[in-house]
């Protein structure tokens, strides 16, 4: 039997002997052509393709001075204006100024019972320090005066408000009383002689909040479920500010270190203004702050460090070196100054949990500042994130992601 298969074997080569060098070569590069074309037109079948929002989702519904709720009004979008612009050829065509000195997009499905809390921490810190309150305690000041030495990279910061700022609550298709509690929330901050404060996680008791002026809080209601990824980068599209940071609405994130994040932000802008902020959590893997009060959070917390520094190990290996370098790429509290918008959102395709990390690439692509912060963050009860199941679609969606990008799937012109 052993001599049988030995003569077939030799028989075998002796007809690959016989085969012309040009004909085999010829028949290697079209297998490699093959397996190409197939592994591409399997990429660009599962590749993510984002949806285009539906005309009503380019709209916003604010709280007038009376305290109604007004009726849906067209939300600017810096990217329609730079595409017009483009397809009609508009030489030095540039990035529509900002209105305001800080957006916040908060992505929310079915968040009725957190985002109380997580507003309430959210619009303390922003009009002490970028509203009318910020102007009696000297902070907007110091604001000026950063914006107008530049910082130790030797550009100059963008030219831009110093004051200012909203926030666009972008409902991803909740059933629940998400955007009435938004509504609420707005009404009684705006017309309450003595605003009810609601507890959240890093004000566990509430106290008196304070005045906003009236329209600082948008909310924005998306027809169909896009995904956490899909809601932020359908919020960005829409921001006003020269910065723009998005945060959870569980409010695990502190939200006051935000000027931890525009202090590093502002330090690293290159000459066109543009750089990244990434709060991180992983100076707090191991410690005991990420429990806090939460009695089930010893098991949950481990496990979330386990798949942590599992992910990142997937990183290191899918991602470009910088993105790599990032200890903690799934925080929810970003920060993006308005002039790297243009070099990011409009190539976004994830709209699930691993949108982050693209995000991060689409930086690391266009050569933008990216600076990685360690900042508050605390576990919060009610997410929707299945550990196992979403972790395991993560790694699936990077690697996908990745080979998209390098075959050419996706492009960033």
């Amino acid at each position: 039997m052993a001599e049988t298969w030995s003569s077939v074997c030799l028989h075998c080569v002796d007809i690959v002997r016989s085969v012309p060098t040009y004909i085999l070569l010829g028949s290697l590069l079209a297998s490699i052509v093959g397996v190409f074309v197939l592994l591409y037109a399997f990429l660009y079948a599962v590749a993510p393709e984002p949806r285009k929002p539906f005309t009503e989702e380019k709209k916003y519904r604010a709280l007038a001075k009376d305290g109604s709720i007004t009726e849906p009004q067209p939300l600017p979008c810096w990217q329609d204006a730079l595409d017009s612009g483009r397809q009609n050829k508009i030489a030095g065509l540039a990035m529509e100024k900002a209105d305001l000195f800080m957006s916040v997009v908060v992505p929310a499905y079915n968040e009725e019972e957190r985002l109380g809390g997580m507003l309430e921490e959210a619009v303390n810190f922003l009009e002490h320090s970028y509203g009318a309150l910020a102007e009696q305690n000297g902070r907007l000041v110091q604001t000026k005066v950063r914006q107008r030495k530049g910082q130790t990279n030797g550009h100059a910061t963008q030219a831009g408000p110093v004051k200012g700022w909203e926030i666009l609550i972008v409902s991803d298709g909740s059933t629940d009383r998400t955007e009435e509690t938004a509504f609420a929330f707005a009404r009684d901050h705006q017309l309450s002689p003595h605003p009810k404060g609601y507890a959240g996680p890093w004000t566990p008791h509430s106290r008196e909040g304070v005045h906003i002026p009236p329209g600082t809080i948008r909310v924005v209601s998306l027809t169909k479920n896009r995904g956490k990824g899909g809601a932020v980068t359908h919020g960005m599209r829409h921001v006003r500010g020269q910065y723009v940071v998005f945060a959870d609405a569980d409010g695990a994130s502190k939200f006051d270190d935000l000027e931890k994040l525009v202090t590093a932000c502002q330090g690293i802008e290159d000459v066109e203004g543009r750089a990244v902020a990434v709060g991180s959590r992983a100076h707090m893997v191991g410690s005991e702050a990420v429990v806090k009060g939460d009695p089930n959070g010893q098991q949950r917390s481990k496990l979330r460090n386990f798949l942590m520094h599992s992910f990142h190990l997937i990183l290191w290996l899918l991602t470009p070196p910088q993105t790599a370098m990032i200890k903690d790429t799934q925080c929810g509290f970003k920060l993006f100054s308005r002039a790297s918008l243009p070099y990011i959102i409009p190539y976004m395709h994830s709209e699930g949990w691993i949108f982050d990390v693209e995000m991060l690439m689409l930086a690391e692509f266009a050569k933008i500042p990216v600076a990685e912060v360690p900042v508050g963050w605390r576990e919060v009860k009610g997410s929707k994130l299945n550990v196992i199941w979403d972790s395991l679609g993560m790694a699936w969606g990077l690697a996908v992601l990745r080979a998209a990008w390098g075959l050419g799937v996706y492009r960033t012109t």
